[in-house]
């Protein structure tokens, strides 16, 4: 009853409450993303969503135009060449995400779940799969997240969406939303570049 109607209803209520009192944000954070870097407002990516199927994930832009658009940062050797000065805030502060309100509204997304994998993740894909945290629909923010984040190994974030598959609650994902705030505050587990591999590839 909660994540088939409930939670669907709540994710449209409060997506559109926020997109509309958070609107002069949007506004300010696009102005200062266009007079700091080149290229667009908005970044859009290929994310897998509700029963792997694909959906463009938006975000704002926080990396320059000649970045690899389908390489995760933490695979990237030397994420700090491509990070434009404005973006190393909204990535510390998660304001980046802050556009996936409307992947919320329009039902890609929800506001606690899985986060959504790139479309080439076949590793976090395949782990997923053992656990059936591809068959529901990607968050904002999940389990996995506030256990680490960047920090942790794939087969280990799998494990805690496989265990957010089997606790999903109203009371659950309040708990998830709220640690996530604290997480948010004190910066914890971010980290850009090398992390997130499975063991076998850092062996």
């Amino acid at each position: 009853m909660y994540r088939m109607v409930l939670k669907r209803i709540l994710d449209v209520t409060v997506s559109l409450c926020l997109i509309l009192l958070l609107s002069w944000l949007f506004l300010f954070i696009a102005i200062l993303i266009k007079v700091t870097s080149r290229g667009p407002v908005f970044f859009h990516q290929k994310r897998i969503g509700i029963n792997k199927t694909y959906f463009s994930i938006l975000k704002f832009r926080s990396m320059r135009i000649n970045a690899p658009k389908d390489t995760p940062t933490h695979l990237l050797t030397d994420p700090d060449a491509f990070i434009t000065p404005i973006g190393k805030v909204l990535r510390k502060t998660s304001l980046d995400e802050l556009p996936q309100l409307f992947n919320i509204l329009i039902g890609d997304m929800s506001f606690v779940g899985p986060r959504p994998a790139l479309w080439n993740q076949t590793d976090l894909i395949m782990e997923r799969d053992r656990y059936g945290a591809n068959n529901i629909r990607p968050g904002l923010t999940g389990w996995a997240q506030i256990n680490g984040r960047d920090e942790i190994e794939i087969a280990l974030k799998a494990k805690y969406d496989g265990e957010y598959v089997l606790r999903e609650s109203l009371f659950f994902d309040c708990k998830i939303f709220l640690l996530t705030f604290i997480n948010v505050i004190f910066h914890k587990g971010v980290m850009e570049g090398g992390t997130g591999k499975t063991e076998k590839n850092d062996k």
